[in-house]
């Protein structure tokens, strides 16, 4: 069973896997329009990424491939962190591997949030979105480590990929809090 990461699971899957694959899926843009009260956020709903259905677009990001006993207490995982938790529902999704000598595409599993979710927040202006994931932190960690991290993964894993809409609000929160921000330069003059 393969399984489609594009938000935190790009970096912290939290399960066992026998491999790992960057590459993208068809049909679908990241959104940052998911509610999040236990991982990323606390009492109030915070945001998190979903895919919202989008005929010409693409998603980045990795799937992991789980076998014999891992099949089982991954989906048990996830279910529970994706679901349960996240208001998540299943999908089955062709995965297109980076690699360049990869076969067909590759069916995988995909966690997708849709607006009749009571979690789901929708559309908001960038700035809205950098402003609420300044203030937002749950048990897995605050909401800016959500977001830089994947725009981390993005530009060091796929820097052939757009994503205008994660990197908008990642621009929107380094405009709120510069001082988050420190280039090699500015480290050496110091």
């Amino acid at each position: 069973v393969w399984i489609f990461g594009y938000g935190s699971l790009v970096w912290r899957p939290g399960f066992e896997f026998t491999s790992r694959k960057v590459g993208f899926i068809r049909g679908y843009s990241r959104r940052f329009w998911q509610g999040d009260t236990f991982h990323r956020g606390s009492e109030k709903t915070h945001p998190v990424t979903t895919l919202l259905f989008h005929f010409q677009a693409c998603t980045w990001g990795v799937a992991y491939e789980v076998r014999g006993e891992q099949i089982a207490a991954s989906l048990e995982y996830l279910n529970m962190r994706e679901a349960v938790l996240g208001g998540y529902d299943t999908k089955l999704v062709k995965f297109h591997p980076q690699e360049k000598d990869a076969e067909e595409p590759i069916l995988a599993l995909v966690y997708i949030a849709t607006p009749q979710n009571p979690s789901y927040l929708g559309p908001a202006s960038e700035e809205d979105i950098a402003a609420q994931i300044i203030v937002s932190s749950g048990c897995a960690g605050h909401n800016i480590e959500y977001l830089l991290r994947l725009a981390d993964f993005m530009r060091y894993f796929c820097p052939q990929a757009e994503d205008k809409h994660l990197f908008s609000i990642e621009e929107a929160l380094v405009s709120i809090l510069p001082c988050l921000y420190y280039t090699e330069e500015s480290l050496e003059e110091t």
